[in-house]
């Protein structure tokens, strides 16, 4: 079962011209949902990680479940206020202003290998701001994995040239 044929297109969400690719089809379907994971698991068995951080919100989902099955622990990568204590934040520019994401202070140690997660790769400024977060708190990046890339709107190339390796399960063009 190719886990494209699971991921729902919704047009003009959520502005004129947009087609978001919504992965809770994926995730409502128990085979689609299990292969995903397993996809993840297989690649990233026998590498060296210390934590998944995962991308609000849909990267919850993904790096809870990739974490609970290496066995390595989870932290959330949250926008601006969600997180109940000390954290320590970056801000990032979007096409309409700035956002800002935010991790609590002790969730990565100096030299901890971490795996980035989210559902998709649209632009890469979410994920190389969530990048630099981790890096600023002392964590090594060793890969950022999505379900989705989205090659047309670049991410994976600005990621790739600023040095990380990307890994996603597939791809939609023309977004």
């Amino acid at each position: 079962m190719p886990i494209k044929s699971l991921i729902r297109t919704v047009p003009h969400y959520p502005k004129q011209g947009v087609m978001f690719r919504d992965i809770t089809t994926l995730l409502k379907d128990p085979v689609g949902f299990r292969i995903t994971i397993n996809e993840f698991v297989h690649r990233y068995t026998g590498t060296k990680v210390d934590k998944i951080a995962g991308i609000e919100s849909r990267g919850f989902i993904i790096g809870a479940a990739l974490a609970f099955q290496l066995g390595v622990g989870f932290v959330p990568i949250r926008k601006k206020g969600k997180l109940p204590a000390a954290t320590v934040g970056h801000d990032y520019q979007l096409e309409y202003g700035f956002d800002r994401v935010e991790l609590h202070v002790d969730a990565i140690t100096k030299g901890e290998r971490v795996l980035l997660v989210d559902d998709l790769i649209a632009t890469g400024g979410t994920a190389e701001a969530a990048i630099t977060l981790i890096e600023k708190m002392g964590g090594v990046v060793v890969e950022v994995c999505a379900v989705i890339d989205l090659p047309d709107l670049g991410g994976r190339a600005r990621l790739e040239k600023l040095r990380h390796k990307v890994f996603t399960l597939c791809e939609f063009e023309g977004d």
